[in-house]
């Protein structure tokens, strides 16, 4: 079969598509699916840097929906001829305060979505809502359900509340936008392009920030009650501005930096909360998938891909200039 790989060399100089791969075989417990779309992440871009190039070849991808084909012994709750919907979160099943001992992630360190077909548990087959096409189900895994945990489990959105998202524009922001939106939250957002500001504006955000304002005077009668994070030391200071008293930060990414200096003082006399928060369980996925099809949700595509074009797909998401997801039809 076709896919996507990494391996021989180190970085990207190990990546390449490949015509003969090996198929895999269900084995008990699990289920082979024929991809008809897979969704890119950030993940994605990391991996050729931590692939280990003397390990055998790995395929990349995380998320994926598609047509099942065979399923293994055992297999009750899924059939041949289900259209499915992957969950990329592997052996963490109940909601729980942080992922069990040997929690992993579909893609690496086994192989993952960018193929023609794909082998995961049965648990991860998860049926495809109607309402979406395979390449809107495709996308939706890895950053719905990280936005999905971090609103709700997490952050306790409540539907008369104001949720802030800095750095609004990729594919984790949108779908905190659609589901606090969908929650009937108020939504304010940033961004330094103006571009994404009247993209998210377009899509139900009540106010987008420039970068350049000063965001606690703009939105200081805005009453923030939560804001999710995950630009890092560019805006956790900024952000945590306008937070209102007694709320809600939720950080799950710090792509501008890890390290941060903040007024410890002004932090617990506001008695502010500070959470983490990273993917999430089989039962939020379940929740998740459910919420999108009762709200009626399209995840946002910046543009769809080829597999044989999935190398331009890669150099579009890490110019970081799209405005939500980027799917690859197989």
């Amino acid at each position: 079969m076709k896919g996507f790989v990494h391996g021989g060399y180190a970085g990207n100089e190990g990546l390449a598509l490949r015509d003969e791969l090996n198929e895999k075989s269900p084995s008990n417990g699990e289920v082979k699916i024929k991809l008809k779309a897979s969704g890119l992440n950030h993940r994605d871009l990391f991996i050729p840097d931590r692939h280990d190039a003397s390990e055998p070849d790995v395929v990349l991808g995380s998320d994926g929906a598609g047509i099942v084909i065979e399923v293994g012994s055992e297999v009750k709750d899924v059939k041949v001829g289900d259209h499915v919907v992957i969950n990329p979160g592997l052996g963490w099943r109940e909601n729980s305060a942080i992922p069990p001992e040997g929690f992993q992630i579909v893609g690496f360190p086994g192989d993952g979505t960018f193929a023609e077909t794909i082998v995961v548990p049965a648990e991860n087959a998860v049926l495809k809502p109607e309402s979406l096409s395979f390449e809107e189900a495709a996308v939706i895994g890895l950053a719905g359900l990280t936005a999905f945990r971090a609103l709700f489990t997490r952050g306790q959105l409540k539907s008369d509340q104001t949720v802030f998202i800095p750095g609004i524009g990729g594919g984790v922001a949108t779908f905190l936008l659609q589901f606090a939106k969908a929650a009937g939250a108020r939504v304010i957002v940033s961004s330094r392009s103006e571009e994404k500001r009247e993209a998210a504006l377009k899509l139900g955000a009540h106010k987008a920030l420039s970068n350049d304002e000063d965001w606690a005077k703009v939105a200081e009668n805005e009453h923030v009650n939560l804001v999710i994070e995950s630009v890092g030391a560019a805006t956790f200071n900024r952000s945590l501005s306008l937070l209102k008293r007694g709320g809600t930060l939720v950080i799950f990414g710090s792509s501008t930096g890890d390290s941060i200096d903040f007024d410890l003082r002004s932090f617990f006399y506001g008695q502010y909360n500070l959470l983490g928060s990273t993917m999430g369980s089989a039962e939020e996925f379940n929740e998740m998938i459910e919420f999108v099809a009762n709200h009626s949700i399209k995840p946002v595509i910046d543009e769809t891909y080829s597999l044989n074009e999935i190398e331009k797909a890669f150099k579009h998401l890490s110019d970081a200039n799209q405005f939500g997801k980027l799917a690859v039809s197989i």
